[in-house]
């Protein structure tokens, strides 16, 4: 299974891009999309339906034009969880998943600390999302979380690790949870074919900083421990350019 996972910073924006004419090009199976920032009745699904995604699944933030998470397939899932049944952080439409046979996928967008009111909420989320994960793998084993975490977890996965050492993204216990979250049975899929620098998956728009790649790697296909043996391939996307974030693509065997 061909998996892409993309945060588009608007779907209608992106849409006025060129996105449908991208993703027919990619032609995943399934892709996970982040910060929406819409409402499904504010899009027009029968484009999607024509670029072969007949089943769209759209969970959006009680807030118009913010956040929001969606999975798009060619193929009808068996299930689909709207959420994780966390009141603290389901209202900003940050989590759904689909399960296709033995494997469950998530397209997650993990907050922003922008501030320090929001900082504290991301710290709360990544408490509460990592309980939830280690219940939820008891049931769903074979899970892949795809999504923007927010979070850079080595100096390798920033252009300055110096002087953005004290900015939320990669602060010391952003990366140690995101370490922590590996250390308990997840795979960076992109590490584990890719060691090299200069991979990035956001760009600021300013500075020209996507011309002269000063970038993050916020966004990650996390797999779990069991599926380890059917990593085929993770890369980052970096060609297509309908948001200030590239998506990433991993492949499962069955």
């Amino acid at each position: 299974m061909k998996i892409v996972s993309y945060n588009v910073n608007g779907i209608r924006a992106a849409l006025k891009k060129g996105f449908i004419e991208w993703l027919q090009s990619v032609n995943p199976d399934v892709i996970c999309l982040q910060e929406i920032k819409a409402q499904e009745d504010q899009l027009d699904l029968t484009v999607f339906e024509a670029a072969g995604y007949a089943h769209t699944y759209w969970y959006s933030a009680q807030k118009k034009g913010y956040s929001g998470v969606a999975i798009l397939s060619k193929t009808k899932p068996d299930h689909i969880e709207f959420g994780t049944g966390i009141e603290t952080m389901d209202f900003e439409g940050r989590n759904l998943r689909a399960d296709f046979g033995d494997l469950s996928i998530m397209s997650m967008y993990l907050p922003s600390g922008t501030n320090m009111a929001r900082l504290d909420f991301k710290l709360n989320y990544m408490a509460e999302i990592q309980s939830y994960f280690n219940d939820l793998r008891k049931e769903k084993p074979n899970l892949v979380v795809l999504g923007d975490y927010n979070i850079c977890h080595e100096a390798i996965d920033i252009h300055d690790p110096v002087r953005n050492k004290n900015v939320s993204g990669f602060l010391p216990v952003e990366r140690e949870w995101i370490g922590n979250l590996m250390k308990s049975g997840f795979i960076d899929s992109f590490r584990h074919f890719n060691k090299e620098p200069d991979n990035y998956t956001w760009w600021s728009y300013r500075a020209n900083a996507r011309n002269n790649n000063k970038g993050w790697r916020l966004d990650y296909a996390m797999v779990s421990e069991p599926l380890r043996g059917r990593l085929a391939r993770s890369v980052i996307l970096s060609e297509a350019k309908h948001s200030d974030h590239c998506p990433i693509l991993v492949e499962i065997t069955s």
